[in-house]
């Protein structure tokens, strides 16, 4: 398409109207036509007239399908860095952050804390955190070898050193017996199955839903099998940080509390509550 830059983004956005509000829309429009021409989005809003000539069509096709925009341009930001993303690992969201300064909070008081990263998928946790805090020994841990070796994908690119490890959270992790760790910090699958059928179609038609979704009968399976096994691997003083279901705040709570934890809730930046930090009361 040959077009002024302002013509191409409104053409993009044209077609992903039904999909995403006008912001939303246009946003994402500009990023994959910046994406496509090789240039910064910058140019499309401060020379929006200059012509230029992309090809648009099937990757408009593809938008307008609900593929997400971070894995058509193959990348996504998080805490300043871009990283990797390919279907087969979840996309970074921006809530996801403020879990990462408030785990990087809780490692500053330890001067070389060993941090572990639960249902690591893309890396983007444990690989921020050890570039936060490069004196920081980081594993991280997913059951996914594709979204593990995205994840080491991730981790060389941004030369953060960091040992991944494939086990599973559910079955005990063998893998780390023994194992003592100052930070344990999860953003673990909490979204019940019943919610998939009201949720964007960007979400359940292309992310994986190992990464996302929890039977209806048991959604804390996983917040309740890493509590019970941060008993043994958590230092004195170390902490347990989880990114949580915002309706199941309350349950998750409670369920910690019951576990021997000490929890604190905090809201995201949308005043939502998304985040627990735990500290162990034995």
């Amino acid at each position: 398409m040959r077009a002024s830059r302002a013509d191409i983004v409104s053409h993009i956005a044209a077609a992903i109207s039904t999909l995403y509000d006008k912001r939303e829309s246009q946003r994402i429009a500009r990023m994959v036509a910046a994406a496509l021409s090789g240039e910064n989005e910058t140019k499309f809003i401060v020379e929006p007239n200059e012509i230029i000539d992309i090809d648009i069509e099937s990757i408009t096709q593809e938008l307008a399908a609900g593929r997400p925009v971070q894995y058509i341009i193959g990348r996504s930001e998080f805490c300043g860095d871009e990283f990797i993303v390919r279907e087969g690992v979840l996309i970074p969201r921006p809530e996801t952050e403020e879990l990462v300064m408030w785990a990087q909070d809780e490692a500053n008081g330890h001067s070389q804390p060993r941090i572990l990263d639960l249902c690591t998928g893309s890396g983007c946790i444990a690989i921020s955190l050890k570039k936060l805090i490069p004196s920081a020994t980081v594993t991280a841990v997913d059951l996914s070898s594709e979204a593990l070796a995205i994840a080491q994908e991730n981790a060389t690119r941004l030369n953060a050193p960091i040992e991944f490890i494939q086990n599973d959270v559910l079955q005990g992790m063998p893998a780390l017996e023994g194992r003592v760790f100052d930070i344990i910090v999860s953003n673990p699958p909490y979204i019940p199955a019943s919610e998939c059928a009201n949720m964007h179609v960007n979400v359940t038609k292309y992310e994986p839903h190992m990464a996302l979704f929890v039977e209806d009968n048991d959604p804390l399976i996983f917040y309740r099998e890493i509590a019970r096994a941060a008993k043994n691997m958590l230092s004195k003083g170390g902490s347990l940080l989880f990114e949580i279901h915002e309706l199941l705040a309350e349950p998750t709570l409670q369920m910690l509390e019951q576990e021997g934890f000490t929890p604190t809730l905090r809201h995201d930046f949308l005043s939502k509550p998304r985040m627990i930090c735990c500290h162990n009361r034995e």
